[in-house]
């Protein structure tokens, strides 16, 4: 396939990957889907304050909101002066309104132990805790830090600190001590939830052990909580440490929910910037709720007997937004699962679809490329059948990826929704709706109703189609609302770039003639080839749509003539042909695909690309090791091993 032309002269990233494929919605899910039509696109676009006024219905307010929204670029404030609790709308209205006996989270630990928490047996444990919360001295806008593997008693100290008024920060279970530490001291948290352990590929992850390295340089912690998870070893700290169980078993049933203002801070959610400390994000109360509640209806067309099952780590805003409270808010029964995909073995998901009959399923293209790598038989030993929505979310998706989901996964009877959105959105904001829009393989399709998108060139002009800048350039009720204790860097990071009104998202993306949005990857993986800026995910999408590739990842490397060249690292599948012959036919497989001027110049074959505990390809380690530089900060790396093989086998080639 050649090279498309570039569509406009505008364009900042060049658009070369060509996509034709175009999977309408099945008859049958259309026939039942709760969105048919374009009539919420319309309602949006006529008045969008008045229909995002409208989702907020969705919601019990304590008190109505005097206005929906206060915009002075780069400062909103939405629903101001409404009153209404975060606890209250997951759990107390679904108690009166007849939920009170169904799963609310149906959780599994890794080891294979159970447990089904109803509606009811949520609503009672988080009004225990939070009084066990308001004895130990926090209060609202107090810091509760929550250090947890992925059990239920997670779900419950967020929900009790929203019942309370108290701030949440979750730090992933697998974080560093130090990264710990870090969030602890920015947020100047005031008691720390862990546990004893968890479990991880059959390996225990020691929570507490760590938890009191982090804890010997936090001097804002008073008091710890302890969730026996198991019989780990550790130390209790007397008059600091006090355990989960022992405090329930005499903490009051019944907590009166705080009325928080619609603009009282949530939580704080920090995420790890290329350079400098975490950025602690902060999501407030009303327009938060109102965003995911909405959302998670719409783009997953979700429905009473449904079984969602988002395979996020809670420590991640996907966990946050649709783990916990975009399904609770709904009413929805959902899966919870502690541990890896591949314990014991490589079916351990496909199983836990069967056993609980999963209806909806939402996971991360890095782990469908693993399940490619491992191949198509490990999912054909379950039947798959519950199954009748499938979702993306966490980086693009290739198109290789895409259709291998929906063909061995959905058995191309389930529409794949691709969802873009980011820790700073705090909700889906482009995806199809899966009743309506027909797909394309690797595109996120189209804004949500209510929400503005744009590609635009480095002035801030808009290229209607082509390549360039992601940008939002309407506010949204989830957007964020700073980051915690820097009011500068929040401005300069996300709305210094054009106007204060324009949200620079730091993605590239292209628009399609029939405006369908496609993302590039970060602005900053973007790779210069004599003046043509090329984004990471469209040679990626070419590697991996050879028959032999599983993933791959490229990178910018010095080049004395062209500026840039690329470099691509790449993992076979199993049964592939010998490297040193894969290497010529993988370039010529890129060229063919897209173009010469995407040609690497470099193939480097590893058994594993490093990668963050969340999953996603951490390209400036592989940036400093094609270099040939220090690496930067691997405190997030999932695997150390594979960042030192992977410098060895580099510097041997």
């Amino acid at each position: 396939m050649s090279a498309p032309e570039e569509k406009t002269t505008d364009a900042v990233v060049a658009a070369l990957l060509e996509e034709n494929r175009v999977i309408p919605p099945p008859d049958h899910f259309r026939a039942q889907a709760r969105l048919r039509d374009e009539s919420l696109y319309a309602e949006a676009a006529r008045d969008p304050e008045a229909f995002w006024a409208q989702q907020a219905q969705r919601l019990t307010w304590f008190k109505p909101w005097d206005k929906v929204l206060e915009w002075n670029p780069p400062e909103a404030k939405w629903f101001t002066g409404g009153r209404l609790n975060a606890s209250y709308n997951c759990l107390d209205r679904h108690i009166k309104s007849g939920l009170r006996n169904k799963a609310a989270l149906i959780w599994e630990g890794e080891p294979g132990d159970t447990r089904t928490l109803t509606y009811w047996d949520l609503y009672r444990d988080v009004n225990k805790f939070a009084n066990v919360l308001k004895s130990l001295g926090v209060k609202k806008g107090d810091r509760v830090a929550l250090y947890m593997p992925m059990i239920p008693e997670l779900v419950i100290a967020m929900l009790a600190c929203a019942r309370i008024g108290a701030i949440h920060t979750v730090v992933f279970g697998g974080f560093s001590p130090e990264s710990l530490q870090d969030r602890i001291n920015d947020a100047q948290a005031k008691l720390l939830v862990t546990a004893d352990g968890g479990f991880r590929k059959g390996s225990i992850l020691p929570l507490k052990h760590d938890a009191d390295y982090a804890l010997s340089k936090c001097p804002s912690i008073e008091k710890v909580i302890i969730v026996k998870r198991d019989e780990f070893p550790l130390r209790v700290r007397e008059g600091r440490d006090h355990w989960y169980h022992r405090l329930m078993q005499d903490a009051a049933p019944w907590c009166e929910p705080e009325p928080m203002d619609a603009e009282d801070v949530l939580y704080i959610l920090y995420t790890s910037g290329t350079t400098g400390k975490p950025k602690g994000i902060v999501h407030t109360t009303g327009g938060y709720l109102t965003g995911v509640a909405a959302t998670t209806e719409w783009v997953f067309d979700l429905k009473a007997d449904d079984v969602f099952w988002c395979t996020a780590d809670i420590g991640w805003v996907t966990g946050h937004s649709y783990v916990v409270y975009g399904p609770l808010l709904n009413g929805a029964t959902q899966v919870m699962y502690e541990g890896s995909p591949d314990w014991p073995d490589k079916d351990r998901f496909w199983r836990l679809v069967d056993k609980y009959g999963v209806s909806i399923f939402y996971t991360a293209p890095t782990a469908i490329r693993t399940f490619m790598k491992w191949g198509p038989e490990w999912t054909q030993g379950s039947d798959l059948s519950s199954l009748r929505l499938l979702g993306t979310v966490g980086e693009p998706i290739n198109p290789e990826a895409w259709m291998w989901y929906y063909k061995y996964v959905g058995r191309e009877r389930c529409p794949v929704v691709d969802t873009w959105w980011q820790t700073e959105t705090g909700m889906i904001m482009i995806a199809p709706l899966p009743g309506l829009t027909p797909a394309k393989p690797g595109s996120a399709t189209r804004p949500l109703p209510g929400v503005s998108a744009a590609v635009l060139d480095d002035q801030g002009g808009e290229i209607p189609v082509g390549g360039g800048y992601l940008a939002l350039t309407r506010p949204w009720p989830a957007m964020l609302r700073g980051i915690w204790g820097d009011p500068e860097r929040y401005r300069t990071q996300y709305w210094s770039k054009w106007r204060e009104d324009l949200y620079f998202t730091g993605d590239g993306a292209k628009r399609d003639e029939e405006g369908y949005y496609w993302l590039l990857g970060r602005v900053d993986d973007v790779i210069n080839i004599s003046g043509h800026r090329i984004g990471t995910m469209e040679v990626e999408s070419a590697l991996v749509d050879h028959e032999s590739v599983a993933e791959a990842a490229c990178v910018g490397i010095s080049d004395p003539v062209k500026g840039e060249a690329i470099a691509a690292f790449v993992t076979l599948k199993d049964g592939s042909l010998p490297q040193e012959r894969m290497d010529e036919f993988l370039k010529r497989h890129v060229e063919a695909k897209i173009g010469a001027i995407a040609r690497p110049g470099k193939i480097i074959f590893t058994g594993d690309l490093p990668k963050t505990r969340s999953g996603k390809i951490m390209r400036r380690l592989l940036r400093d090791i094609a270099e040939g530089r220090l690496l930067g900060d691997i405190t997030t790396l999932a695997d150390d091993s594979v960042i030192t093989n992977l410098k060895k086998k580099y510097e041997e080639e």
